[in-house]
């Protein structure tokens, strides 16, 4: 049903396209799309990270429920790069802020050559979160990720408003 938007996302883009759900204190990336110009992933279809180390993963966790969010925050967080956030009260921070803005960079956090631009899909406009839906570009093109916010919501927008209208049984 998501990938429609994650077609008409790349198309937009150009760049790596991903979907992914939380499960348990877990990320699992469901779907991909990638041009064979797009920098080289870490993640695929099916693989598995913890939630608080991908951009992702902290949009999904943002939006977990609390118990998930202590667990991640009281367990030890592993440093992926030099650049990933492990500090428990800088994370919390982070996961407001991702609350409030609903796009959030992750620069460099999970691989040195990537930075990732993620937003939330709820089910609905308002309903709960479902997923989280990523772009990924290269480090090097950074300055990039700002002018990525507004498709990505778009994508964001549709896949959830599909979402909602399924969940009423409206197919």
């Amino acid at each position: 049903m998501a990938l429609p938007f994650m077609q008409d996302l790349y198309e937009a883009t150009h760049e790596n396209i991903q979907l992914a759900v939380r499960e348990g204190t877990e990320l699992v990336f469901v779907e991909r799309i990638a041009g064979h110009r797009s920098v080289e992933l870490v993640t695929m279809v099916g693989s598995r990270f913890p939630i608080g180390s991908t951009g992702m993963g902290r949009v999904l966790l943002a939006h977990a429920p609390g118990d998930i969010q202590e667990a991640v925050l009281d367990a030890p967080l592993r440093a992926w790069t030099p650049h990933t956030v492990t500090d428990p009260r800088t994370l919390r921070a982070q996961l407001d802020r991702i609350r409030r803005e609903q796009v959030f960079v992750s620069d460099r956090q999970l691989s040195e050559t990537t930075v990732a631009v993620a937003a939330p899909v709820r089910i609905g406009r308002t309903g709960p979160v479902g997923a989280a839906l990523g772009i990924v570009i290269e480090a090097r093109s950074a300055s990039r990720a700002r002018g990525l916010r507004e498709p990505l919501l778009r994508a964001v927008q549709g896949i959830s408003e599909e979402l909602g209208r399924r969940a009423r049984g409206a197919v």
